[in-house]
């Protein structure tokens, strides 16, 4: 280092200029620039031929080129200016351009991965728009937690991060007891990432609580009832629920009850309920419908229905299905009885009828 400084003070780089200012730190400013100007380049021609290849392109891509190029310019000007002594004070036991760098740093860092999170959202396709947007928010925090440590060791810290590390342990031991609950949501969030019970828009039954998935977020999961209220339901407590998703396959079984009356036949009653179902056009042949007598009512026997259904029709279907086969038993003259009951007394009941006139 001291070989370094002495060069540039030898001879005619020695010489004053203006003050304290002279030729050689003149020199070694223009030479930091002009070195700090041909690597910002090169780095961007470099990322902008490989974000034209790379699979990586939610990070690789001109945004980033352009984000590190001015990061290498900038800091090669506040180089530039430290090698003319301006920024050459201390602050802290640190000179003022290794803390205006160390800030450059964190800054650009905290930009860049501000913008890859966005660019990861917006070109992610919407069936995997939970799980881009949870990937997302923890490579944005590790890259902001790495720019931090990183620029603590620019700004000349280092030395001092153990004391650092210590009351950052103390505090996070205080702070992890009033807000556990925070750090537990966190965690339960980045289970369900890799669990994946649910995604936006599909229809859920969880924590007593039933409707459309509206968001999934980093701490909760938001819940569209279907009375159209939002819940917010922790990731926490979501995680420990038993989660019930109604569209997590392609079909769903309908199951219907139909009672007819004791006198009407059970099989021409089965063979017309299938006919019905044949003739739905979202009732899958495969599996196949299923009608059966399930079991001898106190006022009907019971016929079962089990039919499968394309999982987004599920309730259009149901809704049709119960509606057609009444239309087709109306039709048929089969009876659909309602509850009736005999009522024997002890004593013979006399009834006096009085006539007009």
């Amino acid at each position: 280092m001291n070989t370094t400084a002495s060069f540039w003070e030898q001879g005619l780089l020695g010489k004053e200029l203006f003050l304290t200012l002279t030729l050689g730190a003149v020199v070694k400013a223009l030479l930091i620039l002009v070195l700090g100007a041909i690597v910002a380049r090169l780095v961007r021609r470099y990322l902008l031929n490989l974000s034209r290849s790379t699979r990586y392109v939610w990070i690789i891509n001109e945004d980033t080129a352009s984000t590190l190029y001015n990061l290498i310019v900038v800091i090669a000007v506040v180089y530039s200016f430290h090698a003319l002594g301006v920024l050459s004070y201390e602050i802290a036991g640190t000179s003022i351009s290794n803390l205006l760098t160390a800030v450059l740093v964190f800054y650009f860092s905290y930009v860049l991965a501000k913008k890859t999170k966005d660019y990861m959202i917006m070109s992610s396709p919407q069936q995997r728009l939970p799980e881009v947007q949870l990937k997302a928010k923890l490579f944005y925090y590790l890259v902001v937690t790495l720019a931090f440590f990183i620029a603590l060791n620019i700004a000349g810290f280092t030395g001092r991060l153990s004391t650092l590390i210590a009351a950052a342990g103390i505090t996070g031991i205080v702070l992890g007891f009033a807000s556990q609950t925070v750090v537990s949501n966190f965690i339960s969030g980045i289970f369900m990432y890799f669990d994946k019970p649910l995604k936006i828009g599909d229809p859920v039954e969880v924590a007593g609580y039933s409707g459309i998935v509206h968001d999934i977020r980093i701490l909760s999961t938001r819940i569209r009832t279907w009375d159209g209220l939002l819940v917010r339901i922790p990731n926490e407590k979501l995680f420990n629920s038993e989660i019930k998703n109604l569209q997590k396959y392609p079909a769903r079984r309908v199951d219907i009850t139909v009672g007819i009356a004791y006198t009407e036949d059970a099989g021409r009653a089965i063979e017309v309920i299938k006919k019905t179902l044949d003739e739905m056009p979202y009732v899958l042949a495969e599996p196949e419908p299923a009608v059966f007598v399930s079991n001898l009512g106190d006022n009907s026997v019971n016929i079962a229905i089990r039919a499968w259904a394309p999982s987004e029709k599920w309730f259009d279907v149901r809704t049709q299905i119960v509606k057609r086969v009444k239309e087709a038993l109306d039709e048929a003259g089969i009876e659909i009885p309602f509850p009736q009951r005999v009522n024997w007394f002890a004593e013979e009941l006399r009834v006096r009828v009085e006539k007009e006139g």
